[in-house]
């Protein structure tokens, strides 16, 4: 069986540089231990070797098909999906009232990446479906909770988000799907939407879609959406599954990868309206989506950065074991051929997939560490911190994986070389997997827009100036241990903020549409900073851990943490600098073009 990931990465992550074990002095984990964290981890990784890497081949060369009444998939994703919610972990955060294992957050992200990596886009119907009965508990009333809510949490149910539509796209203030109050309270929906993942399938006995839709007399554009529950088949009183909704399947999407979760188009009323229920108030709906939408946004990044390093796992191993060439300083033809990990480019490909895939996989956990302190942090200031930087942050943890996510896949290919592009060897496969989530939830273009345009001014820059504020305060912390990269990463963001400045006084005293031209150059840009934060972090646990050695083999894990952070400070973070000159030049290159010159 091939390694997924690599466990002693996962303690490290957890114990070392989270430091979980203290959640456990907080009340609503006074029930765990390390004992518990282990267990979890440890049987995600069992289901992950068991249920899905066996099948990772079939699922993505078996695509779903319709045949205009029902869908039919790979039989063995049902199992999968089934033994991930039969052993707990469909509802690893939700309270132990609602059957759930209450769980850190950091600890479950940590247990998912083994079903993430293993899985794919597969994991997507439980993900989504403990994204959809978040939003619902948040928002909803309690009898939609226990409706809705309560057979999500236990598997029966299974639940989407439905937005974007044929005409409108991204641009959610076009839509056209409508929502009319009938008498008993409930509201006829009526349009069409695609592209959305886990539309239809067999797995539940019932699916929740979660739909944004404008009630006649709404005012125009994001203003005037609601939310509406719109189930599959409608729901009896005593909780059994009744006769179906007026929700029809009209036809499945083949995508490039990830094959194994549906991608449909759904069409609402056809025969007269299917019946929905309100969240929360009128024309308030997609203020409430955002909850469900940054969710998974930091799914869809995780998700990107798992699958980076499993291909990155891959191709480590697989250059651990092919033998192949000389050193060139070995002028003897006769001599054993090498493992090609010997080579100086092979390992200049591994560490660069190295450095994307756990740099990328640690934000992502800082930001479950984020959420999780936003919901149990001792204090209301701890909590409203918390509650801030991951507000601001949710774009690049979105997006700086699902960008460099694809670049270690491909990586990996390289690694294999002519071997990486044939489907013998999974890591071509992994690529395509990978190269959905740049445009999952919101393409780059768009993150990149909602960071510079409206999460860096947002309420006078307090976002961002809390995020600056963290990383210098690190700066602080280590500047004696890893001076170098102290001092570089101190560079980087005074070159940031000399950027932003430069962006905000054009955005307000010359065009802001010149000022968003480069906006994805912006979050690169501050992507690749924070990144570098990281890896500064991570590289000051490990200077520690040296420092206490309790494990030969410590040494050389410990070691390696700190090459690649000298890597991405050396190789990737001088980067910035063309980021920093193009943005201050207020460059009109893409700005000026015109569209009949293309």
């Amino acid at each position: 069986m091939p390694n997924i990931i690599n466990q002693r990465d996962l303690d490290f992550l957890v114990y070392e540089f989270f430091n979980c074990e203290a959640l456990t002095e907080r009340e609503r984990y006074t029930e765990h231990n390390r004992e518990t964290f282990d267990a979890t981890i440890d049987l995600a990784r069992r289901i992950a070797e068991d249920k899905f890497m066996p099948i990772q081949k079939k699922v993505d060369e078996v695509e779903p098909t319709f045949d205009g009444e029902t869908v039919t998939m790979v039989p063995e994703i049902k199992d999968a999906i089934d033994t991930v919610i039969q052993s707990g972990l469909g509802a690893t955060t939700a309270d132990f009232e609602l059957g759930g294992m209450q769980l850190p957050y950091v600890v479950s992200s940590a247990a998912y990446s083994y079903l993430t990596a293993a899985a794919s886009t597969t994991l997507g119907y439980v993900g989504l479906t403990n994204a959809n009965a978040n939003l619902i508990e948040a928002h909803g009333t309690a009898e939609q909770i226990e409706k809705w809510v309560v057979p999500m949490r236990d598997g029966r149910f299974a639940g989407t988000m439905a937005m974007t539509e044929p005409g409108a796209g991204s641009g959610l203030a076009d839509l056209t799907t409508t929502a009319d109050r009938a008498e008993d309270g409930t509201y006829r929906i009526r349009g069409s939407k695609i592209f959305i993942s886990g539309g239809d399938h067999e797995i539940s006995d019932n699916i929740v879609h979660l739909v944004l839709a404008r009630i006649k007399g709404a005012p125009k554009g994001v203003k005037g959406i609601s939310l509406f529950i719109v189930p599959k088949f409608m729901v009896n009183d005593d909780g059994t599954v009744g006769e179906r909704n007026d929700v029809a399947l009209s036809g499945l999407w083949h995508k490039m990868g990830g094959r194994g979760h549906t991608s449909t188009s759904l069409s609402f009323g056809e025969k007269g309206g299917a019946i929905g229920y309100l969240v929360g108030e009128e024309h308030h709906g997609l203020k409430y989506m955002f909850h469900m939408m940054n969710e998974a946004r930091i799914l869809v990044g995780t998700g990107a950065a798992c699958t980076a390093l499993i291909g990155y796992q891959y191709s480590l191993d697989y250059a651990k074991e092919r033998l192949q060439g000389r050193l060139l300083s070995n002028k003897n033809p006769e001599s054993a051929p090498v493992p090609i990990i010997k080579h100086t480019d092979v390992k200049r490909m591994l560490l660069t997939q190295k450095a994307y895939a756990e740099g990328a996989f640690t934000l992502c956990l800082y930001g479950s560490s984020l959420y999780e302190d936003e919901k149990t942090a001792e204090t209301q200031e701890q909590r409203d911190k918390a509650s801030l930087l991951l507000d601001f942050l949710t774009p690049i943890i979105k997006t700086w994986p699902s960008e460099y996510g694809p670049k270690a896949n491909d990586l990996a290919i390289q690694v294999l070389g002519g071997h990486g592009y044939m489907n013998e060897h999974p890591v071509e496969m992994y690529y395509r997997d990978n190269r959905l989530n740049p445009i999952h939830e919101g393409t780059t273009g768009i993150q990149s827009l909602d960071l510079l345009g409206r999460k860096v001014p947002m309420n006078g820059f307090a976002g961002y100036q809390a995020m600056l504020a963290e990383m210098r305060s690190t700066i602080e912390a280590e500047q004696a241990r890893l001076p170098e990269q102290c001092d570089a990463l101190a560079r980087a963001i005074a070159r940031l903020e000399e950027t932003t400045t430069a962006l905000m006084t054009v955005a307000a005293t010359e065009n802001p549409d010149l000022a968003m031209a480069n906006s994805v150059e912006y979050l690169d840009f501050f992507g690749n900073v924070v990144v570098a934060w990281v890896w500064l972090k991570m590289g000051a646990v490990a200077s520690k851990g040296l420092d206490h050695l309790s494990h030969d083999s410590d040494e050389a894990f410990y070691r390696g943490k700190l090459q690649a952070m000298k890597f991405f400070f050396e190789y990737q973070l001088p980067k910035v600098y063309a980021s920093a000159d193009l943005l201050c030049s207020a460059n009109r290159t893409t700005f000026d073009m015109q569209e009949d010159w293309f």
